[in-house]
């Protein structure tokens, strides 16, 4: 049920799902009513992109600046090195710095196209949270931080808690993580004066952590805001698909997969996914999601293009819908299709279908087979020991069921 905020931030926010919870909802209302609320997001940098289960984090810090604030964008260079504990099994793999930085600067990309960077008061900035990590001593930080968190406290929090119960290993290191990002409440604080930390629901006690650090330490006032876990309508995790991650930057992620991924979303997802991951009115929204039957398909379409432009760009949005047109509706090959290199020898037709992510394993590609859902240049193929060789200057079409296209080359 929506609230009564009177705050631009609030409000948005609130009508277009992000809220989960929120800290003294009331003081940071009127806050952001009087002033600009700088606000911040940490991001992991372990790999050269983050994936759509983060883009929700990155809309509201869109949301954010849409409503006159501060976003902070805060690449965890000093905190990759450590490891976040929250939802993993197992321990992190160590980066080097290089790969860390390097990582940083491919992400930005992104974050270039959905927020407006600069010096202004509402302009967006990117830090790394590694230039204040790395000049920590530690008998300061043990002396100066370390009194203000109990064993027992942080022994309660889900991310700690759920691996102790499974009884997967939880390093000394990777326990720091906690007090580490509290630290980075407490130092975006003193350099911008960011009264705001928000994240998914499952950093709560992390941002909460913060807060009260920079209360003890500073009688700083801080606030936190948490958005619901996220989750597709058939409970998957978000971002997730059988074929692997669904990756933001275009060099882990052709245009088309990216644009295929909210295409064939689950109707029941597409009026939540199109407030929270696009710019749409809202009323616009309303009349699409009441589409019923086929027509639904027109929705996900809209919703597959706006996501796209915001993430990729115009020209991506245009030349995927063109390819998919072209494929499902005149039977052709488009140009976007992600394509597979074969050698001279060839390749079998499930492994094929298991190279390109379309199955999980050869197992699986036997049994689309068997079911007749693999076509070969439209022409139905049913044999797992068909072997698939193009000629030289000969491009193939595999289709796995009606979603699932790519073509083949020698």
């Amino acid at each position: 049920m929506s609230k009564n905020y009177e705050s631009n931030l609030l409000r948005l926010l609130d009508e277009r799902g992000y809220i989960h919870q929120v800290t003294d909802a009331g003081a940071l209302d009127q806050l952001a009513l009087k002033t600009v609320v700088p606000g911040y997001i940490g991001f992991d940098a372990t790999a050269p992109s983050l994936h759509v289960g983060s883009l929700v984090q990155i809309m509201m810090l869109r949301r954010l600046q849409q409503a006159g604030h501060k976003p902070i964008v805060v690449m965890g260079g000093g905190t990759t090195k450590v490891g976040d504990p929250s939802g993993k099994d197992e321990s992190r793999k160590m980066l080097t710095s290089d790969m860390i930085d390097d990582n940083i600067a491919s992400i930005r990309t992104v974050f270039e196209k959905l927020l407006t960077f600069g010096d202004g008061p509402t302009d967006a900035v990117m830090v790394n949270n590694d230039e204040w990590l790395s000049q920590l001593g530690y008998v300061e930080l043990l002396r100066d931080v370390g009194p203000h968190f109990t064993i027992n406290r942080m022994l309660t929090f889900d991310s700690v808690r759920l691996r102790l119960d499974r009884e997967q290993p939880l390093t000394f290191l990777e326990f720091n993580y906690m007090i580490l990002q509290a630290y980075d409440f407490l130092e975006l604080a003193r350099r911008y004066d960011c009264q705001l930390q928000m994240g998914g629901s499952d950093q709560w006690g992390n941002i909460v952590n913060g807060m009260e650090l920079g209360r003890r330490m500073e009688q700083r006032e801080l606030y936190g805001l948490t958005t619901p876990l996220l989750t597709t309508a058939d409970g998957a995790k978000m971002g997730k698909t059988a074929a692997g991650a669904v990756w933001l930057n275009e060099e882990q992620l052709p245009s088309y997969d990216f644009w295929q991924y909210w295409r064939n979303c689950d109707d029941r997802d597409v009026g939540r996914f199109l407030r929270l991951f696009t710019d749409l009115p809202l009323e616009e929204i309303a009349k699409l999601e009441q589409l019923e039957g086929s027509e639904i398909n027109e929705a996900k379409i809209v919703l597959a293009n706006a996501v796209t432009q915001l993430v990729r760009g115009e020209d991506a949005a245009k030349a995927a819908e063109a390819t998919a047109t072209e494929t499902f509706a005149g039977g052709g090959a488009g140009e976007d299709l992600p394509t597979l290199a074969v050698g001279a020898e060839g390749m079998r037709v499930g492994a094929v279908l298991t190279e390109l992510g379309f199955t999980a394993s050869n197992k699986e590609a036997k049994r689309k087979l068997a079911e007749g859902a693999v076509k070969l240049n439209d022409e139905t193929i049913s044999d797992p020991g068909f072997l698939i060789v193009p000629k030289n200057d000969e491009t193939l079409k595999i289709s796995l069921g009606k979603k699932k296209h790519a073509l083949i080359t020698l």
